[in-house]
C-alpha cells in the first residue's frame, strides 16, 4: 500500500481511513501488509502492518557502515532492509538531491513543492517494488497514483487505486488540470478502482470516463473507541454547543454553518458555535461571523488532533457537517461514537449509510437552523438521535470494509 498519511501524524480524513482499513483487513486474517508513507516518525502503530518511509528508501548507492545506518534511521526502519533496498537501485539518481544515505527527503505533509514530492515518491516506489515480495499494489488517493503505476510497470503486479476524494470534490467542479490528469492517469492504469461512496463512484464514471464495471464502492467505517476516550470528562456548559470540525475550505461549506448559526441565534441566545480546524477560508469565516454580529458566540480553536477531537465532541450538543461535496466524511461517525447528535449534508457519502442523523441540503441554511434548534430544544429528539446513533455506528466497522477489499483483491488476482 502506498499512502500519504498515517496516524498519529495526520492532517485530515485520509490518514484516519488508511489506518482503519489496513487494520480492518489485517483483522480478517491471512494478510501481510506493507504500508508506505513519505515520512514516518517512529510512533506509528506497527502491530498490523509494516511501515516503510519513503525518506528511508535509498535511491542512490552509498557506502555506509551499519552502525551509522542504525544511528540515523534505526528508530523507523530495520538497517537490513536499507541494505536490501540499496542493492536494488535500478538507475543512477545521483543527480537528485539526496542525503548522506542516498535517500530523498520528504516533508510528510503537503508542501508548496507537492508535485515534486509526488514525483520523487514514484521514483522511490521503483526501488521498493523491485525488492519487496507482494501480490498486489494498492494506492491511496491521487498523491500516490504515480507510485502505484510505477510499481505496476516494473513488476507487472495488479494495481488497485482507492479514491478517497476527487479534484471535482475539492474544487467545486473547477478542477486543477494537473491534479485531474494525475487522477485520470491512475484510473486508466488501475486494474480496479475503489471509491468511498456511490457519490464518488458516479463522479469517477461521469467525469473521468471510467467503465462502471471497473469501480466498486467500499464505504468507510470507524475504529471502536478506547474506554479512555469514551470516559472523557468535560465540564458541561450551561449553554448549548454546536460544533463544526474539519478543514475550513470551500469543499466543506463552512459559510453555510456560519449562516445557519446566525439564524439560530436570532431566536436562541444560549448557544455557542465552534468552528474547529484550519484552512484557506478561516479568515473569511471570522469576518463573516463578525459581519453577522455573532462573533461573541463563535469560537475558532484551530486544528484539533488525537484526544483533542474527542474532548471537543464530548463538550458538544450537536455536530454539523454542511459539506458541499463530501466523498464520505468520517467525522459524523466519530461524533456519533461520542453520543453527539449529527446533522449532515445530503451531498456527503456517509449519508448513504447513516439513518440516525438529520440530513439537509448543504445550501438549505433554514433547514439546518431548524435542525439545530430542534435538537437543542427537544430532549426527546436529542436522546433518540444520541442512543440510536450510538447503536448504528457500532455496526459500521472496518473489518467489514476490509473483507470487501480482500474480495476485490481476489477478483483482480483471479482467485474468486
Amino acid at each position: 500500500m502506498f499512502g500519504w498519511e498515517f496516524p498519529p501524524h495526520i492532517l485530515g480524513g485520509l490518514g484516519t481511513a488508511s489506518y482503519g482499513l489496513t487494520r480492518g483487513m489485517w483483522e480478517c486474517g491471512d494478510m501481510d501488509i506493507t504500508f508506505v508513507i513519505p515520512k514516518p516518525f517512529g510512533d506509528e502503530d506497527r502491530s498490523f502492518a509494516r511501515i516503510i518511509g519513503a525518506s528511508q528508501v535509498p535511491v542512490a548507492w552509498r557506502d555506509v557502515n551499519r552502525d551509522y545506518v542504525e544511528s540515523r534511521i534505526g528508530r523507523v526502519m530495520d538497517p537490513d532492509l536499507y541494505y536490501r533496498l540499496r542493492d536494488h537501485i535500478y538507475a543512477d539518481f545521483n543527480y537528485m538531491r539526496t542525503n548522506d544515505l542516498g535517500c530523498i527527503e520528504f516533508s510528510g505533509k503537503y508542501p508548496s513543492n507537492l508535485l515534486e514530492e509526488i514525483n520523487n515518491y514514484s521514483i522511490m516506489a521503483g526501488v521498493l517494488a523491485r525488492t519487496l515480495d507482494f501480490d498486489i499494489i494498492h494506492s491511496h488517493d491521487w498523491l500516490t497514483y504515480p507510485a502505484g503505476i510505477h510499481a505496476k510497470q516494473v513488476t507487472g503486479k495488479p494495481l488497485v487505486i482507492h479514491v478517497h476524494a476527487t479534484e471535482y470534490d475539492r474544487s467545486r467542479g473547477k478542477p486543477n488540470p494537473t491534479v485531474y490528469g494525475i487522477e485520470r492517469d491512475g484510473m486508466t492504469h488501475a486494474d480496479h478502482i475503489i471509491t468511498v461512496s456511490n457519490l464518488t463512484r458516479q463522479t469517477v464514471i461521469d467525469h473521468y470516463g471510467v467503465d462502471p464495471a471497473k469501480v466498486t464502492t467500499v464505504h468507510n467505517a470507524v475504529v471502536p473507541l478506547s474506554q479512555d476516550l469514551l470516559d472523557i470528562e468535560m465540564p458541561k456548559s450551561k449553554e448549548k454547543v454546536v460544533t463544526f470540525l474539519g478543514r475550513i475550505t470551500m469543499q466543506k461549506g463552512p459559510e453555510y454553518f456560519v449562516e445557519a448559526a446566525a439564524k439560530v441565534l436570532r431566536n436562541c441566545s444560549n448557544v455557542r458555535f465552534v468552528m474547529a480546524g484550519s484552512g484557506d477560508m478561516m479568515d473569511k469565516m471570522i469576518q463573516l461571523a463578525a459581519e453577522r454580529g455573532i462573533a461573541d458566540r463563535f469560537h475558532f480553536p484551530g486544528f484539533q488532533k488525537g484526544r483533542q477531537v474527542y474532548e471537543m465532541l464530548k463538550a458538544s450538543d450537536v455536530y454539523m457537517m454542511p459539506s458541499v461535496s463530501e466523498p464520505f466524511g468520517i467525522s459524523p461517525l466519530e461524533a456519533m461514537q461520542m453520543g453527539v447528535p449529527s446533522i449532515i449534508s445530503k451531498q456527503s457519502g456517509c449519508a448513504e449509510i447513516l439513518d440516525n442523523v438529520i440530513k439537509t441540503d448543504y445550501w438549505d441554511i433554514d433547514a439546518m437552523a431548524d435542525a439545530i434548534h430542534s435538537i437543542i430544544s427537544y430532549p426527546a429528539l436529542y436522546k433518540q438521535l444520541r442512543e440510536d446513533g450510538l447503536a448504528e455506528v457500532a455496526q459500521i466497522t472496518w473489518d467489514k470494509a476490509g473483507q470487501k477489499v480482500i474480495n476485490i483483491y481476489n477478483k483482480v488476482l483471479g482467485r474468486s
